[in-house]
């Protein structure tokens, strides 16, 4: 454990580089508020600082920065818990007042709230359809051997799939399939596909199998909205690092499997090589669960540089995953 004056050197080190983004020295530490220390003392302190693992040089005769190790013991040791001011309270309270429609876009535009609000990369994970009830099913002819299959969930998504039919299929049919799904499928779940009863018509009976295939193949996707990413790449000077950023958060699976093995380890913060990813080594994510009568439907977090401030992303990632959960609970 570092001693009271290292700790507070650590803490000035670690907020001036979160502030501007450029090495600190001892002469700038030695005249920050606390630090009642001369010059040459802080020096020698940030120096056995950077021998355990706390900051590091990165040119001879520069000033020095926090490693991931600081950053942690910034995190779990000396930041003060972080809060919203009263216009970002505001914004979030107005922002899912407002949010009707189409769970998609609300998913959407939540992440590009949480960009506009932190600076920093959004991933907002939303509830897997299977979870939800289905309010109603349609079936809309498009062509001799196409429709459109329409299920709308309680957790106010919509899924609308693409079905291929047989040319020879009826108008009668495909009506008759439709009322048929809506009077077994309405008020269960995605599980109920699998156990439709037979309509006593071979016709409509084959529509309904090939819409139940269709739903569940669509469903069985991840909802993940990422935004902010060019947001996060301007964070850094490397063009090879912005590469691998961007490039990793274009990765669906990667982005789903990064956040949900982070909320799984109980964290709310990974900095850099802490979450796994190596190509995101760079940066740090804050994330937190969505909750909605006990059960974990989602997660929102965010994604930046590991100089990120980190209490100002706890407390936005708090309020909004908070006020989701609220809204979905609201249906």
């Amino acid at each position: 454990m570092l001693d009271e004056r290292k700790t507070a050197i650590l803490r000035a080190v670690v907020q001036e580089y979160i502030a501007t983004a450029q090495p600190v020295g001892s002469s700038h530490i030695a005249n920050s508020a606390g630090i009642n220390v001369s010059s040459a003392t802080v020096r020698n302190d940030m120096a056995a600082l950077e021998q355990e693992g706390y900051l590091v040089q990165p040119h001879t005769s520069a000033g020095r920065v926090p490693t991931d190790r600081g950053y942690r013991f910034f995190v779990d040791h000396l930041a003060a818990p972080g809060r919203v001011d009263a216009t970002t309270t505001r914004e979030v309270g107005e922002f899912f007042e407002a949010a009707h429609g189409r769970l998609e876009e609300m998913l959407h535009h939540t992440s590009d709230l949480l960009t506009r609000l932190t600076h920093n990369a959004a991933v907002v994970l939303g509830p897997k359809a299977e979870a939800a009830s289905i309010r109603s099913v349609q079936l809309v002819r498009l062509s001799a051997s196409t429709a459109t299959a329409v299920f709308v969930f309680s957790n106010g998504g919509v899924e609308s799939e693409l079905i291929e039919l047989d040319p020879d299929t009826s108008d009668a049919a495909l009506a008759a399939a439709g009322a048929h799904l809506a009077a077994s499928l309405t008020g269960g779940t995605l599980g109920d596909v699998d156990e439709i009863p037979s309509t006593g018509s071979a016709s409509a009976d084959a529509v309904c199998r090939v819409v139940g295939e269709a739903i569940q193949a669509a469903t069985n996707d991840d909802q993940v909205y990422v935004g902010g990413a060019s947001t996060v790449a301007e964070s850094f000077e490397a063009v090879e690092v912005v590469r691998r950023v961007l490039h990793t958060l274009e990765q669906q699976f990667v982005v789903v499997s990064l956040v949900r093995d982070i909320v799984d380890r109980g964290m709310s913060v990974a900095i850099g090589v802490e979450h796994g990813v190596e190509p995101l080594s760079a940066c740090s994510v804050v994330v937190a669960p969505v909750v909605v009568d006990g059960e974990h439907l989602g997660s929102v977090g965010v994604l930046g540089p590991t100089r990120m401030n980190y209490p100002q992303a706890l407390a936005t990632v708090d309020i909004v995953s908070d006020r989701l959960g609220r809204r979905l609970g609201e249906g």
